[in-house]
């Protein structure tokens, strides 16, 4: 019982700063990748159209700007995630996303998609923690 203890202390040690930091960056990471799998050079793919038109088939939306919208968002918040700015806001707006792709696309990838969401859930409920932008000016605006 006191080595279970022990590890629960250790474990209680473990600073919210590196929990979100990990929260952050992991996610943003695999929103940035797909990302560019959208992109050629500056531009959307035609691929990525084709995918929008013929395979995710999304409701209520052009294939065309939801290329454009799903290709700026996946790489303008996992920027702000990465740098802890506006933390909330952009885990907001991925949490959205995964939603849309777990409805409308791979409902089947529930597990993966479970994984983003706890981490963005964490992030809006949490902030971006200490070693973030966000902390930074919350620091500059109390002064």
């Amino acid at each position: 019982m006191v080595l279970v203890e022990k590890a629960i202390t250790l474990f209680e040690r473990i600073p919210y700063a590196l929990i979100a930091l990990i929260a952050r960056v992991a996610p943003a990471a695999v929103f940035w990748q797909s990302g560019q799998t959208k992109l050629e050079g500056w531009h959307v793919s035609d691929n990525a159209i084709y995918l929008f038109r013929e395979e995710y088939r999304l409701p209520l939306i052009d294939p065309v700007i939801a290329a454009h919208l799903a290709a700026f968002a996946e790489h303008f918040f996992p920027i702000l995630l990465v740098l802890g700015l506006a933390t909330r806001f952009a885990a907001l707006a991925l949490l959205g996303m995964t939603l849309v792709i777990e409805i409308f696309v791979y409902p089947d990838a529930w597990p993966t998609h479970g994984t983003w969401a706890a981490c963005f859930l964490l992030l809006m409920a949490q902030g971006g923690g200490a070693w973030s932008l966000d902390h930074l000016v919350k620091q500059r605006l109390a002064l």
